[in-house]
C-alpha cells in the first residue's frame, strides 16, 4: 500500500482516488490562479468548469513533441542502404497509415494521410503510459512536492473529447467544401425521408424536413460524443484495473505482467479505431453523391 509522505498510509478508497485525481489550475474567488497542491488540496478546483487538468496537457504536448521530433529525426536520416531499426519501424507504421487511408478515404486531400499518421502515434504514445506502473512517476512528483500526477491523457475525457471536436470541425469543413452549404442543408433536411414535392404531401413537407433535421443533427453530433467516449472509456478502465492491481502491493507483479500484455492489445486497437473512424467519418463528408 502506497503511503504519503507524514500523511501516514492510505486506505484502499483513498489510494484509488488519489490516482485518479489529476493536477489542476483554476482561477480562484480572488482572481489568482491556484493548484491543488497539497494533502487537503484536493477539491480546491472542485466544480470549476474552468480548471485546467495541467497533468493532462503537459503529458500530452509532451508525448505530441516526442512524435514530432522523433519522426521528423528518422525523415531527415532517412538512408536507403542500410536503415536503422527505428527507421524501419517508421516505414512500416508509415506504410501501414497510407494503406488504410487509401482503402477508406475517397475523396481527394493532402491532409488525410497525415492527419491519419498524427492521431495512431499520438494516441498510441498516450495510451502507452498506462503501461508504466501506476506509483512510479506519482512518487516522483511526489518528491518535487506535486502531490496528484496522473500520466494517461487518453484516460482524461477532456482531452479525447479535445481531439473528437478537431474531428469534428473538420468533418463539417470537408463536407461544405465538398458539397457546398446548400448541399450540407440538404443533406442535413432531405435525408434519410425525402419530403414530397407536389400534391398534398406538401403540407406534411414542413414536418418531414424537421424530422430529418432533428434525426441528421443527433447522428452528426454523435460521431465526435462517440469518439471520444470509446478511447476514454477503455483507458480508463484499464487504467482503474492497474490501479486495483498495484493495491496488492508486491504481490502485483504476475498480475500487472499479464494485464500489461493483454493492455498493449487495447491500446493499439483503441490508437487504429480512433484513427478509422476519422478517415471513415471525413470520407463519408468528402462524397458528393
Amino acid at each position: 500500500m502506497a503511503a504519503e509522505a507524514g500523511h501516514g498510509p492510505l486506505t484502499s478508497g483513498e489510494y484509488i482516488a488519489h490516482h485518479l485525481q489529476n493536477l489542476q489550475a483554476c482561477k480562484a474567488e480572488t482572481g489568482e490562479w491556484v493548484m491543488n497542491i497539497g494533502h487537503n488540496a484536493a477539491d480546491i478546483c472542485s466544480g470549476n468548469p474552468m480548471a485546467i487538468n495541467v497533468d493532462s496537457m503537459f503529458w500530452s504536448v509532451l508525448l505530441g513533441l516526442v512524435f514530432v521530433v522523433s519522426f521528423r529525426g528518422v525523415a531527415k536520416k532517412a538512408s536507403s542502404g542500410k536503415p536503422s531499426k527505428f527507421q524501419a519501424l517508421v516505414e512500416i507504421i508509415v506504410e501501414f497509415v497510407d494503406g488504410s487511408v487509401k482503402d477508406t478515404f475517397h475523396g481527394k486531400s493532402r491532409l488525410i494521410a497525415p492527419l491519419g499518421l498524427t492521431i495512431f502515434v499520438w494516441v498510441f504514445l498516450m495510451n502507452l503510459m498506462d503501461l508504466i506502473p501506476v506509483d512510479w512517476i506519482p512518487m516522483v512528483a511526489g518528491a518535487a512536492g506535486i502531490t496528484y500526477m496522473k500520466v494517461v491523457p487518453s484516460t482524461d475525457v477532456n482531452v479525447t473529447f479535445g481531439m473528437s471536436i478537431a474531428v469534428f470541425f473538420l468533418i463539417i469543413f470537408y463536407t461544405i467544401k465538398n458539397k457546398g452549404v446548400i448541399g450540407f442543408i440538404k443533406e442535413m433536411t432531405l435525408h434519410p425521408i425525402a419530403p414530397p414535392t407536389k400534391g398534398f404531401g406538401l403540407i406534411a413537407a414542413p414536418l418531414i424536413i424537421a424530422f430529418n433535421f432533428v434525426l441528421e443533427s443527433v447522428a452528426l453530433i454523435a460521431k465526435p460524443i462517440s469518439l471520444s467516449l470509446r478511447l476514454f472509456g477503455n483507458m480508463f478502465a484499464g487504467e482503474l484495473i492497474f490501479i486495483l492491481i498495484a493495491l496488492l502491493g508486491v504481490y502485483q507483479l504476475p498480475l500487472h505482467f499479464g494485464w500489461a500484455v493483454f493492455h498493449i492489445l487495447i491500446i493499439t486497437l483503441q490508437a487504429f479505431i480512433f484513427m478509422m473512424l476519422t478517415i471513415v467519418y471525413l470520407s463519408l463528408a468528402s462524397e458528393t453523391h
